[in-house]
């Protein structure tokens, strides 16, 4: 327990890090000079990095086990790159150390749904990991409006040279405290590495729930971590107060919908439909903000949080494609699944900064976000028109 106790902590760290960004965007600006496209950058460096390492890391999880794969990366990238982050005084440290950041927190999520596919039935897996992405959410809470009141007690520096040393100490407790699952059988198979990365892809029935696993966390993530902060300073003249209680209070709806998402399966005997019906609510609350750009501070915010709550299916997603996934390539499957929703965040950060800046009028602060609005509706329709294809996985059948 003090294992996963210690795993949960370095979640709501990773959650912390993705998420930070918007309200820490007038200070950056100020300071740094760092421009809408420099932080689009930078938040996509942590999802871009991040991404890529899913691969090594779902062979290092089969091959080596979650203690060292986490405890590792999360000291020497993660630790690193938030006290680089906390001494930048240039845009390019700041994304370098997003990027550093990413890769260290890269194998914590994955390392705890690791554990619960080895050591407890697949019809509690959709449960355990949403319940566990429901307390990492807290640090989406923490990087709303308790780090807007840190940064202006202490300062922005001198706070992240705190977190990256509070991160060194959490990869010290996940060293001494957590416990590798014991092997199943098929390990020796799964000692094969990237190549198991094939035997997963040639599975047809992950075909269609993999654009929606890409995609559907990305206006929960790219909203509350970056567009939060320049949209409600543009269209309603915020400060860094009150973009991180609007933030804080989206963070808290993602903490809601993560555990409210948990037993819905179990609920309805469905994963499918249950994903189906969440990502719709994201869609409508999207066109209804692109429609509805400036209809007022509160407002906003309760979109927001519609937004927060329907965007945590992922716990679903990824309980509907373990049901595929043979025991030998655990680490692996999970992984791969990670690496398309991680990925599709990273990709959607890079692209938004494009859209956000195309699309911007003079003497118009809304034009640029209904097209941000638009884009994330649009891209998250046609995945979830995809999603309809797919074979539903539901909680009996895999038990069997």
């Amino acid at each position: 327990m003090a294992g996963i106790a210690a795993l949960a902590i370095g979640y709501v760290l990773s959650q912390f890090y993705r998420s930070f960004l918007a309200v820490l965007t007038p200070v950056l600006t100020t300071e740094l000079g760092m421009t809408k496209v420099d932080l689009s950058v930078a938040s996509g460096a942590w999802f871009a990095l991040f991404a890529l390492a899913q691969f090594a890391v779902g062979v290092w999880l089969d091959r080596f086990g979650p203690r060292r794969t986490a405890s590792i990366m999360l000291a020497l990238f993660g630790g690193a790159g938030a006290i680089l982050f906390a001494i930048a005084s240039a845009p390019w440290m700041i994304v370098a150390g997003m990027a550093l950041i990413g890769l260290g927190c890269s194998p914590i999520l994955m390392s705890a749904l690791f554990i619960y596919a080895r050591n407890h039935s697949p019809a509690r897996f959709a449960v355990l990991a949403s319940w566990t992405i429901a307390f990492g959410t807290a640090g989406n809470v923490i990087g709303a409006a308790p780090l807007a009141e840190a940064a202006q007690i202490f300062g922005w520096r001198t706070a992240m040279g705190a977190l990256g040393i509070f991160t060194i100490l959490t990869a010290a407790a996940i060293a001494i405290f957590l416990r590798d699952p014991p092997k199943p059988e098929g390990a020796v198979h799964a000692a094969t590495g990237l190549s198991g990365y094939r035997e997963l892809f040639s599975i047809r029935r992950l075909w269609p729930i993999i654009p929606i696993t890409a995609l559907n966390y990305a206006p929960t993530t790219g909203i509350r971590g970056l567009w939060s902060g320049p949209y409600l300073a543009d269209v309603y003249g915020a400060d860094s107060i009150v973009i991180g209680e609007v933030a804080m209070f989206m963070a808290l709806a993602m903490v809601a919908g993560s555990f409210l998402y948990g037993p819905l399966d179990q609920l309805f005997r469905t994963r499918k439909w249950v994903a189906v019906a969440g990502n719709a609510v994201t869609v409508l609350a999207l066109i209804t903000l692109a429609l509805n750009p400036a209809a007022g501070l509160a407002t906003t915010t309760l979109l927001f949080i519609a937004i927060g709550l329907a965007g945590g299916s992922y716990g679903v997603l990824m309980a509907h494609a373990r049901a595929f996934v043979p025991a030998h390539l655990t680490g692996r499957g999970v992984t791969m699944m990670n690496f398309f929703s991680i990925g599709g965040v990273g990709m959607m950060q890079f692209a938004t900064g494009g859209v956000v800046t195309a699309w911007s009028a003079p003497g118009d602060p809304t034009s640029g976000y209904v097209a941000l609005f638009c884009f994330y509706a649009l891209a998250v329709g046609l995945a979830l028109l995809v999603y309809l294809s797919s074979r539903d996985a539901r909680p009996e059948a895999a038990r069997s």
